[in-house]
């Protein structure tokens, strides 16, 4: 079956965006950007909630950028399938649609097809597909950054969630990628 991973850009205490709403802390150097081109290729899907899904709206016409590295993900970015959850949207673009079961139903049928890796995205969504047991790892990359305040990467939880490290990568930048699986 199928990894479903929770990926984000967090700052290192714990923030994927800051007390206004702007994430133009995580702004990655050319050595983090390829990382993330060669990155996402181990996935097909995305599963978004709406807020992130239009956030990452950049990438439907990125690849007429001019550098090659913003080309490179934004072509690699079209091609992933998108699951957008949202109780406003009426219609996604490009190879995006929107659910039309939960978000266990659709994540269990997500992870019953071959395929590559799932990635989810947006903290509310993240939060309810970890409640239900259903993430398998954890990607993150924290910045050299304190914001003090926020929206978290993750949610409070009634208990502890035990994780195995399985990898982690430091860049000249001072990002780290820290990488874990689910402990079952």
């Amino acid at each position: 079956m199928r990894d479903i991973v929770y990926s984000f850009q967090v700052s290192l205490d714990g923030y994927i965006e800051d007390a206004s709403g702007r994430i133009d802390f995580a702004s990655p150097d050319a050595e983090l950007h390829q990382y993330f081109n060669d990155y996402e290729k181990a996935f097909d899907t995305h599963v978004y909630g709406r807020r992130l899904y239009e956030m990452m709206q950049y990438w439907e016409t990125a690849d007429q950028e001019d550098e090659l590295i913003i080309v490179e993900y934004a072509k690699t970015w079209q091609a992933l399938e998108k699951i957008v959850f949202s109780r406003t949207l009426d219609a996604v673009e490009g190879k995006a649609r929107l659910a039309t079961t939960s978000l266990a139903e659709e994540l269990q049928a997500l992870k019953a097809l071959p395929g590559k890796q799932i990635a989810i995205g947006g903290a509310t969504l993240a939060a309810e597909a970890i409640e239900l047991g259903l993430v398998d790892c954890y990607h993150v990359v924290i910045y050299p950054v304190l914001l003090g305040g926020g929206k978290r990467m993750f949610p409070v939880f009634d208990q502890p969630q035990h994780l195995k490290m399985i990898k982690t990568q430091r860049f000249e930048s001072g990002c780290i990628i820290l990488e874990y699986e689910r402990l079952n």
